[in-house]
């Protein structure tokens, strides 16, 4: 369940930039749960953005970084994923972009992560490939998460948990949703929204594999390095 990219080797990419998010179907023990970072949803400052952004990774275990520009043109979108995936991929961090899995294939993304409305799992596989990481909005729907892993998503999230100011929400899931997907479906579950150092764990006792976490890193009063050691810790405290 790992994400993991390889390295180049003599110039040639390997077949597979990472294995795919996904469970053993029978394990003797549950992998810990991982961070998943979001981007703020307009980032002004690339430059400087870079250098919180490597901090935030070099702080602690991060498992992807999700670029999310919202209300951004084409241009600014392929922009920010330049600069920024390099910063990610040389420390095994997968890259995905959120919506556009057209712009996520052209950038050279790990992968893309789909809202109800931004178009079929089918149709991002045809863009960006089969080992491409493919992930799923699905409010509090168990039915929705089971459409999309029946389809081939490569996980699905739930949310938002807590009120956030990232993005609008009408969705409260509880978080026995996690409980129960991790019970029954192979393919793992990402919590999101309001996520914070205070709630992460026990998102991740209730069953989330990753827990997605925005504002509060970026917005930390002590900076994104100080947020992703507290989330670390927070995490690594259930092991």
């Amino acid at each position: 369940m790992q994400v993991v990219r390889s390295d180049l080797v003599d110039g040639a990419t390997q077949p597979s930039h990472f294995r795919p998010m996904a469970k053993t179907a029978v394990a003797s023990e549950r992998p810990p749960c991982r961070l998943y970072l979001i981007t703020p949803s307009a980032i002004p400052d690339l430059v400087a953005f870079v250098g919180n952004l490597e901090a935030a990774l070099d702080a602690g275990d991060v498992a992807a970084l999700q670029i999310r520009l919202k209300d951004a043109d084409d241009a600014t979108v392929l922009a920010a994923v330049a600069a920024l995936k390099s910063v990610a991929q040389v420390r095994g961090v997968a890259v995905i972009l959120n919506d556009r899995p057209d712009l996520a294939a052209r950038s050279g993304c790990d992968g893309v992560h789909l809202g109800q409305s931004d178009g079929s799992v089918a149709q991002a596989r045809s863009l960006m490939g089969r080992d491409a990481m493919i992930g799923v909005t699905c409010h509090d729907s168990r039915e929705l998460a089971m459409d999309a892993a029946e389809a081939g998503a490569d996980y699905v999230a739930f949310g938002a948990f807590f009120p956030t100011a990232t993005k609008a929400t009408v969705h409260r899931p509880d978080p026995e949703i996690l409980t129960i997907w991790q019970e029954t479906v192979e393919i793992p579950c990402v919590a999101i929204g309001g996520i914070t150092a205070d709630t992460a764990a026990g998102l991740a006792r209730a069953g989330a594999d990753f827990v997605a976490v925005s504002a509060a890193v970026w917005s930390h009063p002590d900076g994104p390095a100080a947020a992703v050691r507290e989330l670390d810790r927070a995490l690594a405290s259930l092991a």
